[in-house]
């Protein structure tokens, strides 16, 4: 696992790490657990994004789908 470094306002990092330990989990934990959801989302909108793109340009060239290709996720 690879470490890195951000910078928060001492503050909030405070809250955070009560809020973590409320739900009996660590700051780190949470953290990694965001990032991994962020990621997974951001991954669907691009392919949502790709998948629009190839979508618009086949309607344009008047290409027809099968209903296979319709159903592909």
């Amino acid at each position: 696992m690879k470490n890195i470094t951000f910078s928060f306002d001492e503050n909030l990092i405070q809250r955070a790490r009560e809020k973590a330990r409320r739900e009996h989990r660590s700051l780190n934990k949470l953290v990694r657990q965001w990032l991994a959801e962020w990621t997974r989302e951001t991954k669907r909108a691009k392919e949502y994004d790709d998948l629009m793109e190839r979508v618009q340009s086949s309607c344009e060239a008047g290409q027809k789908f099968s209903r296979d290709e319709m159903n592909e996720r």
